[in-house]
């Protein structure tokens, strides 16, 4: 019988993680760059629950997890309404023509 053990959970939240530097490194709209920061939150996410299944850290890392959850709603919600605040000023969501902030 197959048995999930820390290296599967370690795996998957490095392929998470990989993606998710992927989309921030790649990709221009703004949008497409936030859901690659809720990638590399989600790969932590599954680091923080699989160390405290498989370590002896008892509930730690589930109340870290949950924090990071937490913070994760918070920032998309600031991060969209700030996407959207562009949106309206400069017509797109594209990272590298929002330069204009500056002046």
């Amino acid at each position: 019988m197959f048995q999930v053990g820390l290296t599967h959970f370690l795996v998957v939240s490095t392929i998470l993680f990989s993606l998710g530097i992927y989309g921030i490194v790649t990709r221009k709209n703004a949008v497409m760059v936030l859901m690659g920061i809720e990638l590399i939150l989600n790969a932590a996410n599954i680091n923080f629950i699989a160390f405290a299944k498989y370590g002896n850290f008892g509930l730690n890392g589930q109340i870290i997890a949950l924090f990071v959850i937490i913070l994760a709603a918070a920032e998309a919600a600031i991060a969209l309404a700030i996407v959207l605040n562009t949106y309206k000023t400069f017509s797109n969501v594209n990272v590298d023509e929002i330069d204009k902030l500056k002046e």
